[in-house]
């Protein structure tokens, strides 16, 4: 046995190196499609080139005959089997969705729709023989514009008669946490401040760093599949539903996952195509897309347009804000699509206190890649509305942006809070992070020397964006959910097991695609139980081995799923304690636990957790008065969201000649409460920099007029290199949570959330002096300079 002594030092808040990333950069791990079986058999996908268009008739016959070809199926061969992919939050009881098939039958409904499968030897020969299958189409005028898409002038679904899948409104004089947003409006309008806004928030890809990837061994006694995904669990979950399968049946192992950032948060229909394929064939078989079919087929995200109206008072008080949402589904519904702008519904209010509110939003189809999550999920969009209108009433006033913020946001002493969108912030400081970020910017020196550009003339501006922010993650209590229409849960699962060399088996319901969770799970156990961080090994991933579990989304994983790490630390220790006590031959009463060691209280005797573990796999000395295993299992269900928030500070400056835009320099300063790892938040915080700062300058979906993607590639669909990004400075600032025991929030989509409006006010700043007041996204040099021509004008 293994003898561990108490250590000296804490491990939560130890930035430690990841155990994870000595395999993963030097290769010796395991993706999907590195996974080889016996005999395995491969698919290519034939996807239609249209939009929206009738299928007249399929020709298989070439591709049958061509070499390696095992099998050629069409939605009419599996109509009976394939079943129907599920959208598992219904926001209203009214709401309209499509049938979604994993494959076409008769018509299509996206560009990119699967209408054929091969199933070869190889992929060579799989993806040869799929071009010799041909496809008839009747082309049908495709739905592309949402807005439109909103007046049922075409219909991207006719059989459903609308492209309105849901309406959900909130108001918070008839939800009685506030007032009459129309009365403030109205007030506003006869001797206030009205700033009315549209905003559109364009179309993303996520491009994960792997794209997906599915195996499936059709062995009689189990049906095994690896999937590149973030929710094992729940592709185990509706294989068993859609096709039939009993759950017992069904295995689920998601290896290292190469990226997701909620693109991976999804039952898609390849999973379900490859499970067939292996079904009909008795093979093994393998899927694995191109980087083109990710980003043509693979869920999008965002793609809303936002009508808003903040009304206020001439000092820069808000008194009310009202949203007009329509929010683009795309061509179906998936796992989530319907409430993601939900998400964002309840956080419009941002960190300020708005005495009304009011939000309409209208859920329509059009002939598009479905959208779903996307880092941040509904709550980017809301707080790219709130801080651009922010700013917007802070040129009204003629105030600083900072200052305006600060008048309305809420003070560190007013908290916990309950909000006029109805959630309740349990703790934060505004004023303590907003502080360090203006000190590390230095902000008043860059607002004097934007002033200086502006009196020179420069041709090159200086523009300051700011972006305070505050987001709802830890998804969710299970029963906010339910009351939302979702029907699964927000609960988590964890088990520890006590082996009887002193090692411990951390088994996790939360699944990782880059997080940190094996480093930061082994340091909250390493201190809850007093034992080495390098004696613990997490499990994940693997519905066998972890057979309860929601996942990895929503920023939820260390405030609900390390939470029940924790909960099921403190239920070893409680295990523990009666059989310590038998075996020091003391009272249950008279034992403390303290750094991994059970001691008598007055006295020098005493065990260590790893000596209780080998003497619990004796069973010698047992009386059987206590139940002789320390293994333990906790579900938690989180007590409420979590609330971090932040102020973001950009330097931008803008050539008014050409419209390029280049980051001086960038400050974030994140409050998320705890910090298990230094390090670990350090690189979520710098991922989510990157890909908010890409949806301000770089990234956006574009479809032409028939309803092809034209940035199908990472040639058109611009997504940054190190090369063009700033160096960042972030540091952080603390307020514990209150609603679980470590007091940890979400960090996972902080960065994202905040960065978008930084960057982009931080560019109207720059030029709005020359009549600019805002840049659609993403905001290009071509962009830009036609702003300026256009101010120029005004």
């Amino acid at each position: 046995m293994t003898t561990t002594e108490a250590r000296p030092t804490a491990e939560v808040g130890n930035p430690r190196r990841r155990k994870e990333d000595a395999r993963l950069v030097t290769g010796r791990t395991r993706w999907t499609d590195n996974i080889v079986l016996p005999g395995m058999l491969h698919l290519a996908m034939v996807r239609s080139p249209f939009a929206h268009a009738r299928i007249t008739a399929i020709d298989t016959e070439a591709a049958r005959a061509a070499t390696g070809v095992i099998a050629v199926l069409t939605g009419a061969d599996i109509a009976d089997e394939q079943g129907a992919l599920p959208n598992a939050w219904a926001i209203v009881p009214e709401q309209k969705a499509p049938v979604h098939p994993s494959m076409a039958v008769d018509h299509v409904a996206f560009a990119g729709e699967i209408v054929a499968m091969v199933v070869a030897r190889n992929a060579a020969e799989a993806n040869d023989a799929a071009d010799l299958i041909d496809v008839d189409y009747e082309e049908l005028p495709p739905v592309l514009d949402l807005r439109q898409a909103a007046t049922d002038s075409s219909l991207a679904h006719p059989d459903l008669g609308t492209n309105v899948s849901a309406v959900w409104s909130f108001d918070s004089a008839s939800a009685g946490t506030g007032g009459d947003v129309e009365a403030a409006i109205t007030a506003a309008r006869d001797g206030g401040i009205l700033i009315e806004k549209e905003i559109r928030q364009q179309r993303l890809i996520p491009a994960f760093m792997e794209p997906r990837s599915i195996v499936v061994d059709p062995t009689p006694e189990q049906m095994t599949v690896w999937s590149s995904t973030q929710v094992p669990h729940f592709v185990k979950i509706f294989i068993a539903l859609v096709l039939g399968i009993p759950e017992s049946k069904i295995r689920v192992i998601a290896p290292d996952v190469g990226g997701g950032f909620g693109g991976k948060l999804q039952f898609t229909p390849e999973e379900v195509l490859t499970v067939i394929a292996a079904r009909r064939t008795g093979k093994p078989c393998k899927y694995s897309e191109s980087r083109s079919e990710s980003l043509m087929a693979a869920h999008h995200g965002r793609d809303q347009w936002q009508k808003l109206t903040l009304a206020a008072t001439n000092d820069g008080d808000v008194t009310g804000l009202k949203v007009e949402l329509i929010a683009d589904m795309g061509a179906y519904l998936g796992l989530v699509t319907s409430a993601i702008p939900l998400l964002g519904a309840f956080m419009y209010n941002g960190i300020y206190k708005f005495p009304s509110y009011h939000l309409k939003c209208t859920n329509v189809f059009t002939n598009k890649t479905w959208t779903d999550a996307y880092r941040g999920a509904g709550r980017p969009e809301a707080t790219f509305a709130i801080e651009r209108l922010m700013d917007e009433l802070a040129a009204k006033v003629g105030a600083d942006a900072l200052a305006i913020r600060e008048r309305n946001w809420i003070k560190h002493e007013e908290f916990p809070f309950a909000t006029v969108a109805g959630l309740k912030y349990d703790s934060g400081n505004y004023e303590a992070a907003t502080a360090k970020a203006r000190e590390l910017f230095r902000y008043d020196e860059l607002r004097a020397e934007q002033l200086k550009r502006r009196e020179s003339g420069d041709p090159v501006q200086l523009g300051i964006g700011v972006s305070t922010y505050t987001e709802m993650c830890g998804l969710a209590p299970s029963r906010w959910l339910g009351s939302m229409g979702y029907v699964g849960g927000g609960w988590e699962h964890a088990s520890i097991r006590m082996l009887p060399t002193g090692k411990v088996e951390v088994i996790t319901g939360t699944s990782p695609h880059g997080q940190g969770h094996e480093t930061a799970w082994s340091q909250i156990v390493a201190d809850r139980l007093g034992v080495g961080f390098d004696d613990i090994e997490v499990l994940h991933g693997d519905t066998q081995v972890a057979p309860r579990g929601l996942d990895t989304y929503g920023s939820r994983s260390l405030a609900v799923g390390g939470m029940a790490v924790l909960a099921a630390a403190d239920r070893v220790i409680e295990k523990a304690k009666p059989i310590a006590a038998q075996l020091l031959e003391a009272n249950v009463d008279d034992l403390e636990f303290s750094g991994g060691r059970y001691g008598v209280r007055g006295t020098e005797s005493g065990m260590t957790m790893a000596e209780l573990a080998f003497a619990v796999f004796q069973g010698h000395k047992l009386d059987g008065s206590a139940e002789g295993c320390l293994d333990a299992d906790a579900t938690l269900d989180p007590e409420d969201f979590s609330f971090p928030h932040g102020t973001h500070l950009c330097a931008v400056e803008v050539d008014t000649e050409t419209g390029a835009t280049s980051i001086r320099s960038y400050v974030s300063v994140d409050d998320v409460g705890v910090v298990v790892n230094p390090m670990i938040v350090e690189g979520q915080v710098h991922g989510g920099l990157a890909q908010g700062i890409a949806q301000a300058l770089f990234e956006e979906a574009v479809h032409d007029e028939s309803g092809t993607l034209v940035s199908g590639s990472f040639v058109e669909y611009l997504v940054p290199s190190s090369a063009d990004l700033p160096s960042f400075t972030t540091a952080r600032t603390e307020t514990p949570s209150t609603t679980n025991q470590l007091g940890v929030k979400g960090v996972g989509e902080a960065g994202t959330i905040a960065s978008t409006p930084a960057v982009v006010n931080a560019i109207v700043d720059a030029v709005r002096h020359l009549g600019v007041s805002d840049v659609p996204m993403p905001c290009t040099p071509y962009r830009v300079w036609k702003a300026l021509q256009e101010g120029a004008q005004s």
